[in-house]
């Protein structure tokens, strides 16, 4: 519920204390709601409580779940999905990248180019005559999409037919090229942004790092401005088909951001209901 490890520990302790205590084997809500408030304080253990009941509201939800977070390389998406999916208990998570790698696997790049390259550099298959066409980065980009959206939209029919509920991250997840709503199912999309360029440089270091050079840093930094033109696109669509942005300066805000967004859905769809 977004308290930190050390203060959780110690309401936590103090659950258990009140538990020995009464010679009780189970804390009801309103008696973790006081003593979260003597613990945590008035406003945080309030807030803390408050979010323990909207999760038990999204437990009752029934109907998958399917998180959408999308946004540029080097923004955040795998750390922050992963996150999320460990918050909600989803065990299903996934990639474009995943998916545009296994349609690697089956469409060789005479019938299929642009899959066999970077999202930011998938104009490089472009035939010549398409590069003089508009802004070639965007279109290849765009045409690599619609080929990974075939099987993102697969990933997600297969998951509403078993009622999985699943995250989902990549840069394929164009705003404006997925619907915001499928019926059975409470769909979450955001996008996420890294505004400050050196901030998002220096992601390309700790992932360097992170993956021991396996993704490394110079091929990132040396196209930098290509990756940032394609989250320029990205937050231009997402303003034009309401897809919340949020701007990931901290993984603990951010997850909180992604997390929030998904109880408010799932209140608007039980307060339909």
């Amino acid at each position: 519920v977004g308290v930190g490890g050390v203060r959780a520990y110690e309401l936590a302790r103090q659950v258990e204390i009140d538990l020995a205590r009464r010679d009780e084997r189970v804390v009801e809500l309103e008696r973790l709601h006081e003593l979260a408030i003597e613990t945590l304080g008035p406003v945080e253990g309030h807030e803390a409580v408050e979010r323990l009941r909207r999760y038990h509201d999204l437990d009752q939800l029934d109907m998958p779940l399917i998180v959408l977070i999308g946004g540029a390389t080097g923004t955040g998406k795998t750390t922050i999905a992963a996150e999320v999916a460990h918050r909600l208990g989803i065990t299903r998570l996934s990639s474009t990248d995943f998916i545009r790698q296994t349609i690697r696997a089956f469409f060789s790049e005479e019938f299929m180019p642009t899959i066999h390259y970077s999202s930011f550099k998938a104009w490089e298959a472009l035939p010549e005559a398409e590069r003089e066409e508009g802004d070639p980065l965007i279109r290849g980009f765009l045409q690599q999409t619609k080929n990974v959206l075939v099987g993102v939209r697969a990933s997600i029919e297969r998951a509403l037919e078993e009622g999985w509920s699943m995250v989902l991250e990549g840069v394929h997840l164009v705003p404006g090229m997925l619907p915001l709503e499928i019926e059975g199912a409470l769909v979450i999309q955001c996008q996420l942004a890294v505004y400050n360029e050196e901030v998002h440089a220096s992601n390309f270091f700790v992932r360097d790092l992170a993956t021991e050079g396996v993704r490394p840093v110079e091929k990132y930094l040396h196209s930098l401005g290509e990756i940032r033109q394609v989250q320029d696109f990205l937050l231009k669509r997402a303003r034009k088909s309401s897809v919340p942005v949020i701007e990931n300066e901290n993984v603990d805000r951010t997850v909180g951001a992604v997390i929030e967004l998904v109880l408010e859905g799932a209140e608007r769809v039980q307060g339909v209901k």
